[in-house]
């Protein structure tokens, strides 16, 4: 079937509503449609300080699409859209990349329906919204602008057109996959994992989280690395910035690695360039104020993980790292009958833990002690369920 080319929406691509008036007749419109919403959101985070929310996309059966421009007017759009979409059915592709914005803006649904979450269930091989919806609805969507700042304005008319788009399809989209996920038996395995991602925790922003952080073995050099973090959030909240652009990581943990005890000592660090010079006071204070901490102000060691990094298993742990190969095995043996990869129905961490606690610990005698275990790493009952039936028969048959 040759997909149908979708350059803007079938209905034209609706006004932007960036005023409290707008906010609240786009509202009023949306409450009189029915059945869940389709919502996106664009955000700006290689630009800006956060992962704020810059357009928001809903649209909703009987009701169409509506687009929101919330900056300046963040508390009035809450005020606006969280009696209508608060408690309610959503529609999102790839949601754990939207939910935080939108839960910054205070909406939350009651219920979830990733739509790619239940493509890579289902078995698609390309996940991507634009091949989803051409495949499974016959249009293909125009793209083109997803890494844009969005934050930028006024929002050029074809990048309008690409945001609506988004939504256009994306109800169609979740009722199809809602049938051939009802026909395969996994509908309740969608049902579970979202609910889950409702419930997860939101992501926490912390300088334990700097990418690399584990080369720096001694506590100074954590100590600095932290106080560079720190000085370096700081300004880009007070620029509305992207931390990165100021100081990257890699340029970071260098610095914190080896702190140089003069300005001109900067650039012989790799990676710093003049773009990071514009703010060398800032990183010379932090690095001194590093410098001044005694011992008792390092931050403390990270707890060592219960569980080796498995690469080292075939040394310290010969038996688990031949039953974590045997567990892969039967896992993708069971992601193929099954049509869904294997790292969806076991998260690859999860089957390390119980792997690790079933052979080298011994904890887990028989399958009501791998319920608990899974049940303590996150795991979905219906992903137990499954666990019991593939790692059963190789740890107590």
């Amino acid at each position: 079937m040759t997909a149908t080319a979708l350059l803007i929406p079938r209905e034209g691509t609706p006004d932007l509503a960036s005023s409290p008036q707008g906010f609240a007749r786009a509202a009023e419109a949306l409450s009189r449609g029915r059945g869940p919403f389709a919502i996106d959101t664009e955000r700006a985070s290689a630009y800006r300080y956060d992962d704020r929310v810059f357009l928001l996309q809903v649209r909703r059966a009987g009701a169409g699409t509506f687009l929101f421009a919330p900056e300046g007017h963040r508390a009035e759009l809450r005020r606006c859209l969280e009696p209508v979409l608060g408690g309610a059915e959503w529609v999102l592709h790839a949601a754990p990349s939207d939910l935080p914005s939108l839960h910054a803006l205070g909406l939350r649904p009651a219920t979830l329906f990733d739509t790619e979450l239940a493509g890579r269930l289902a078995g698609f091989e390309r996940v991507n919204l634009a091949a989803m919806v051409e495949e499974l609805c016959g249009y293909a969507l125009a793209k083109g602008h997803g890494a844009e700042d969005w934050s930028r304005t006024p929002l050029p008319q074809d990048w309008l057109d690409y945001a609506a788009l988004d939504v256009e399809l994306l109800l169609d989209l979740a009722e199809a996959l809602a049938e051939i996920l009802d026909r395969q038996g996994k509908l309740s395995w969608l049902e579970q994992d979202c609910a889950a991602m409702l419930a997860a925790p939101a992501p926490q922003r912390g300088w334990s989280s700097l990418k690399g952080l584990g080369r720096l073995r001694q506590p100074r050099q954590r100590a600095q690395a932290r106080g560079l973090w720190r000085a370096r959030e700081a300004l880009a909240a007070r620029l509305d910035t992207a931390p990165g652009t100021l100081l990257p990581d890699r340029v970071l943990l260098a610095l914190a690695a080896d702190p140089p005890a003069t300005p001109g000592r900067l650039w012989q660090v790799p990676g710093y360039s003049r773009r990071h010079d514009a703010h060398r006071h800032t990183w010379m204070t932090a690095l001194a104020e590093g410098r001044a901490l005694g011992p008792a102000d390092y931050p403390p060691d990270p707890a060592p993980s219960p569980v080796p990094p498995h690469g080292r298993w075939p040394q310290v742990a010969p038996a688990a790292a031949e039953a974590l190969a045997a567990a892969k095995e039967a896992y993708r043996l069971r992601g193929r009958e099954l049509g869904t990869p294997p790292e969806n129905l076991l998260r690859p961490k999860t089957l390390r833990a119980v792997t690790w606690a079933a052979v080298e610990e011994g904890r887990l005698r028989d399958a009501a002690d791998l319920r608990r275990a899974l049940r303590k790493e996150g795991a979905r009952p219906w992903q137990a369920d499954l666990a019991c039936a593939v790692l059963g028969p190789l740890w107590w048959a």
